[in-house]
Formats: structure tokens, C-alpha cells, sequence
């Protein structure tokens, strides 16, 4: 019997006809296993994964096959997004065997959980050099029973490798060993495209922010040109939705021009801080358009009747990668006019033997940017060819709402919407932030997925991270006392339920979670920045806005535990480094008195990586062991100070003034240990 036909997964939905007798992932499956003696084949995806919809119609809609997996297994179907835990676990299993990995993750099992073999897609018939899914259904559990000392071996010493937990070498960083960083990633990036050199292309935000970080602080100009270079050549590629907006989930050339076509919240929540900071860094028009063109995609598209952000948008439509996005010369020719058609088809890389397998993916990269009134035209094209996508039929949409990636747009909002002048922005974050808040949430831990009314509670750790991280950039904005108060919240509970003593870090899982065979706590950076990482950067900034003696001594105490773990592998953890640059460097901007919005508003435009802003209401006051506390005690004219560390500017009193203090206060210094 299939059993998901109740679950709240989109994905999982997407598989409840499947002749195969399906399980959510859960303890009674497991108990399933263990009473009928079968070894569990676990099938782990998403509902935007391409090559999981090929499986799933080569071999799990096919009845032959799943009357095997019916035989040999109990079979368990998981969504990633919705139990990134379970994922973790057996990807890292995956990768102990010597296999690269990739989704649809195909995992075997003993009926405790325990992996011992495993791949990804396998086709239904032997192709590709792979040997076809039904001879591996029946070779493995042949193995499993006429050979378990060989299945038992492989399960110890998986088992044994994913105990391990990271130990940091108890050393420090200063801000010398992050510009060597600094200086040997600038050597890694792509000088013609962008990006890391090779393909297929990421556009790894965590690194490309560190880059700006590294070229700030050091006013390395070939650094912060490689910077704005891989912005530019993404915001030209077809990496990016030239007509909807939005950016798909990679690129699979070195060019950044064929995207792999999903759209993904985490990847275009990043993406958005980033073009923010290039606008703050150039006033491109370039950088503006691909930030705005991110939130019209996500007004349009993504924001659910409660007002939450939904997961994702599927690269399939009509059983066709990218089907809906590409385009042919006649079809522009149709929705245009014929002397428009040519311009916008020598614009975009439109032509009659297409750029991509007979298609066409629209893109700039030959073209590049164009004058404003060349750009006004175009706009006119896209809007009416917009109009005709319309009328495709549409790639699916996961509609399940993520805390961790819903607090990872929230943010974003908040910190582009003062560099472009958006405050709607903030509008729309404030509403995703109160359902998450508000719904999700019991007695102040968060759950992880929303569906329907359907919540997998208790949420991991990058959930209350994220929120926490959006919670203040929300009291940078509005000085609302809830924001800090839900902050203060989220990190009381990472603190209690997923600080592991031992090592200094967060466990993925909550204490009363249910059990996996092993307890992860990843440390590095993913395709979200690791749940470490962003605790590390929210407790920082806590620490600035408050100055409150505990908020400090905490941040340093994590920070230096996860430094030590990070100087190992630099590139993999770069969401901490950038925490560390942070705390060496940031500055807290202090604004108060009376008429002071004209300087808070300035003290938002200081880009996020450089400052943290309080905006002191009346009646309120500073933490006594704040630097600022007897500079702020007396007068109600506006003014703002501008403290690095335990040392503050004089009070200033105009907008020119502030810019100037904190553009001197940010001028390259050398550092101390975290």
C-alpha cells in the first residue's frame, strides 16, 4: 500500500500513485523493517529535482519494477527540504562510499537505519555506464542476506566515519590571515566569467560575499572587480530570468548562459543581498534590475495566501527540462513585431538554430548592458512576451513554507530595501516574518515545514538561526522591541537545544527530535550557509546592537570555537569567516534624539557586511556597559555615534558628517584575534 497519499510534501504528493508501497520516513517504517526481516531502500529528493522526475517515470511508475521494491524492501520516500536531517545523514554516507552525490539520493539500509550501500539515479534499463535499477534492487538484497558479513563491515564503517564530529585545532584568525585568504580566493575566480573557475557554475554567495568582504578591507581592486565581474555575468546569463526575474538554481556551462531551470527561495534570497551590495558598491543599473527583478518574481510567483515565501519552482514542465523558459525565433516573431522581433532577438541571443539545443535561452552576454532608452524598449518586448509564457503550461510550484529559507528572504528583504529605497520591501518581509513567527512557532521553538496547517515540528537549527538573523535586521529597520525580543528568543533555544558542548557547535536536530543513527552537526556551507555560520553573524551583530556584556562574551566564545574548526577548510565555512570580519571590523551605529530618521535612514544605506544599527525610541536606553551610554544620556537634538568596539566617535549631527565618520572608521586596519 502506498502511503503518501496524506502527506504534505509536494513531493512526496508527487509519488502517491506510484504502484510502489511508499512510506514517509517515521519509526513506524522502521519497526515495518524490522518485523518483516527487509532491508529499506530509501529514495530521498525534491519536488523541483529534475533526474528525481526521470527515475520516478523510468522506474517507480513503472509496476514491474516497483513489484521488486515491493518484494526486497520497505521502501521509504523523503523529501530533503522537508528533513534536510535525513538527508545529511545518508548523503554523507553516500559520499563515505566514494560517490560524488546528487539527488535522487538512492540509499540501502538495515531495517535499523544503518547504511551500508547506495547511489543516486539509477536508469531503469543499464545506461550510462550504470547497471539498470532492477538488477540493483536484486543484487543488493541478495548481498544483504547470502553475504552479511560483507554488509555488516561496510555498515561499521560508515556508521564509525559519520560519528565523527569536526574538532576545531584551538586556533585563531586575525584579519592578515583573512586577507591571505582573501588574496588566494581572488586567484580562484573565473577572470573571463565570473564565478569559481570550471563548470557547471554556483554562484556560492558565502564566498562571493567574503571576496567583497576581502576586497573592502583591503582595497584589493582585482578582488572587488572579480567581484562585480561574476554579478555581471550572471545578471547577462541565462542563468537568470530575463523575462520573469529571478535566477535558476545553477549554471551547468563555465558561461553562466544554460541554467539547470529550477528556481530555488534559498538561492534568490542570497542573490539579492549580493546585487544589493553591488548596486551600494557601482549604482548600476545592471545590479538594480537583477535585485528587482528577484522580488517581482517573488510577489508574482512565490508568496503564499498567508504571505509567506513557497520553496521553489520545478525546471519541468510538460515532462521537458526548461520547456517553459526557452523560446523559438517564430515565437518571438509572433508576439512582436517584425522590426521589434529583430532588435530583441539580436539583443537576446535569439536565432533560428537557437543557442541551446534548437532553442533559445534569452541572455545578454554578448550584448551587455545597453543606454536607458535602448533598455526602456526592451522592457516594452519583455512584458509582452511575459504575457505569452503566461499562457504555457507551468512548471509546478512547491508550495511548502521553509523557516530557515523564508528567514534567509526575509533578511535580504530588509537589508536591499534601504539601498534601493524600497520600503515595501520591508512591507513584504514584515508579513512573511509574522506567519512564521506567529505560526510555526510553539512556545517559542520553531518548526521546520508548513504545508496546509501541517507543521513538521521541531525545526533544526538553521530555522532559528535564519529567524533570529531576520529578526534583527528587522529591529535594524523598524527599532521595534519585539524583533529583539523573538532574537533573543531563537537564540536561547540554538543555545539550549542544539549547542553541542563537546564541540562548540550546533547539532542539525533538536535534544528531543527523533533519533537518527547519528546526530549531525555539519559546520560548512552548502547551497544555504550552514546553521553555524549564520548563529555566528546574528550573535555578532546582537553583541553590536546591545553591547550588553553577555551578548559580547557569547559571540566571542562561539566565534572562536568555530574559527578553530573553520581555519581547516576556509572556503567551505566562509558564512563564519564573514561572521569574524564582523566582529573585527563592524561598526555600530548608534542614532537617537529627536527628527533623527534622516540619520538612521543614512545609517541603513552603510552596507549590512560593514555595520549594526540601533535607533534608540524615547525612554529607551543603552546597556550600561555600552560605549556610547554617556554620550546619549543627555540632549534631544538627533545625532548619531559611530563605536568600533569600545570606542566612539564624537556625536554627529548631519547626514554628510556620519558618512564621512564611518568612511574613516572603516579605512583598512590590521586586526586582533577573535
Amino acid at each position: 500500500m502506498n502511503r503518501l497519499k496524506d502527506a504534505s510534501s509536494p513531493y512526496l504528493l508527487q509519488h502517491r500513485d506510484n504502484p510502489v508501497h511508499w512510506w514517509e520516513w517515521g519509526p513506524e517504517a522502521l519497526a515495518e523493517a524490522k518485523r518483516q526481516g527487509k532491508p529499506i531502500l530509501i529514495s530521498i529528493g525534491y519536488a523541483a529535482c529534475h533526474w528525481c522526475h526521470v527515475m520516478a517515470h523510468e522506474s517507480f511508475e513503472d509496476a514491474g519494477v516497483a513489484e521488486v521494491m515491493n518484494e526486497l524492501y520497505v521502501n521509504i520516500k523523503v523529501d530533503r527540504e522537508e528533513r534536510p536531517d535525513v538527508d545529511h545523514v545518508y548523503m554523507s554516507a553516500l559520499h563515505l562510499l566514494g560517490e560524488p552525490g546528487g539527488w535522487p539520493l538512492t540509499m540501502f539500509l538495515t531495517p535499523e537505519g544503518e547504511p551500508f550501500w547506495g547511489g543516486t539515479y539509477f536508469p531503469k534499463e543499464p545506461r550510462f555506464g550504470r547497471p539498470g535499477f532492477v538488477q540493483v534492487l536484486r543484487e543488493i538484497n541478495r548481498l544483504y542476506h547470502a553475504e552479511p558479513e560483507r554488509v555488516s563491515k561496510n555498515r561499521d564503517a560508515i556508521k564509525q566515519h559519520l560519528a565523527k564530529v569536526e574538532v576545531g585545532d584551538g586556533g585563531v584568525l586575525v584579519l592578515a590571515d583573512l586577507d591571505r585568504m582573501g588574496l588566494r580566493l581572488t586567484e580562484l575566480i573565473d577572470t573571463e566569467h565570473g564565478g569559481l573557475q570550471g563548470a557547471p557554475k554556483f554562484p556560492n554567495p558565502p564566498i562571493l560575499e567574503y571576496l567583497l568582504r576581502y576586497a573592502g578591507r583591503s582595497n584589493d581592486g582585482a578582488a572587488r572587480h572579480r567581484f562585480l565581474l561574476t554579478l555581471e555575468r550572471m545578471a547577462l546569463g541565462g542563468i537568470q530570468d530575463h523575462l520573469g526575474g529571478g535566477f535558476a538554481r545553477y549554471s551547468v556551462d563555465e558561461r553562466w548562459l544554460v541554467p539547470h531551470f529550477e528556481k530555488m527561495l534559498y538561492d534568490n534570497a542570497q542573490l539579492l543581498e549580493l546585487y544589493a551590495l553591488g548596486f551600494a558598491e557601482t549604482g548600476r543599473p545592471l545590479f538594480r534590475q537583477a535585485a528587482e527583478g528577484i522580488v517581482t518574481w517573488l510577489e508574482r510567483e512565490m508568496v503564499t495566501p498567508e504571505g509567506a515565501f513557497a520553496s521553489s519552482l520545478d525546471a519541468d514542465s510538460e515532462g521537458e527540462e526548461g520547456r517553459f523558459y526557452v523560446w523559438s525565433l517564430p515565437e518571438i516573431r509572433e508576439t512582436l513585431s517584425e522590426e521589434d522581433a529583430a532588435f530583441f532577438a539580436k539583443v537576446y541571443d535569439i536565432t533560428e538554430a537557437g543557442n541551446f539545443e534548437g532553442h533559445n535561452i534569452p541572455n545578454r552576454l554578448i550584448s551587455g548592458e545597453a543606454p536607458p532608452a535602448v533598455e526602456e524598449r526592451i522592457a516594452a518586448m519583455r512584458t509582452k512576451l511575459l504575457e505569452r509564457r503566461e499562457a504555457r503550461v507551468r512548471p509546478g510550484l512547491d508550495d511548502k513554507v521553509l523557516a530557515d529559507w523564508n528567514g534567509l528572504m526575509i533578511g535580504a528583504l530588509v537589508r536591499a530595501a534601504p539601498l534601493f529605497d524600497r520600503p515595501d520591501w520591508v512591507v513584504l518581509a514584515q508579513r512573511a516574518y509574522r506567519f512564521v513567527a506567529e505560526s510555526m512557532s510553539r512556545s517559542g521553538q520553531l518548526g521546520h515545514s508548513w504545508r496546509g496547517g501541517s507543521l513538521i515540528f521541531p525545526g533544526f537549527a538553521l530555522d532559528h538561526a535564519a529567524m533570529m538573523r531576520a529578526a534583527l535586521a528587522l529591529f535594524e529597520v523598524t527599532s521595534e522591541a519585539s524583533y529583539l525580543r523573538d532574537a533573543q528568543t531563537w537564540r536561547d533555544v540554538l543555545l539550549n537545544e542544539f549547542m553541542m558542548e563537546e564541540t562548540g557547535c550546533l547539532a542539525m536536530t533538536a535534544q528531543g527530535a527523533d533519533p537518527l543513527v547519528v546526530r549531525p552537526q555539519p559546520t560548512y556551507d552548502e547551497a544555504v550557509p550552514n546553521a553555524n555560520g549564520v548563529f555566528a553573524e546574528a550573535l555578532v551583530r546582537l553583541a553590536q546592537i546591545t553591547e550588553a556584556a553577555d551578548d559580547i562574551e557569547r559571540a566571542r566564545d562561539v566565534l572562536s570555537r568555530l574559527v578553530s574548526m573553520a581555519r581547516a577548510s576556509p572556503l567551505g565555512h566562509t558564512s563564519i569567516l564573514n561572521a569574524l570580519d564582523l566582529h573585527l571590523r563592524g561598526l555600530s551605529i548608534v542614532v537617537t534624539g529627536n527628527n533623527a530618521e534622516a540619520l538612521h535612514e543614512t545609517a541603513l544605506q552603510i552596507p549590512y557586511p560593514d555595520r549594526s544599527v540601533r535607533l534608540l525610541r524615547e525612554g529607551e536606553a543603552l546597556d550600561d556597559n555600552h560605549p556610547a551610554k554617556a554620550l546619549t544620556a543627555s540632549g534631544a537634538d538627533a545625532q548619531a555615534l559611530v563605536c568600533a568596539g569600545q570606542r566612539c566617535s564624537l556625536p554627529v549631527k548631519d547626514t554628510e558628517g556620519l558618512k564621512a565618520q564611518i568612511r574613516k572608521m572603516l579605512a583598512p586596519q590590521s586586526g586582533s584575534p577573535a
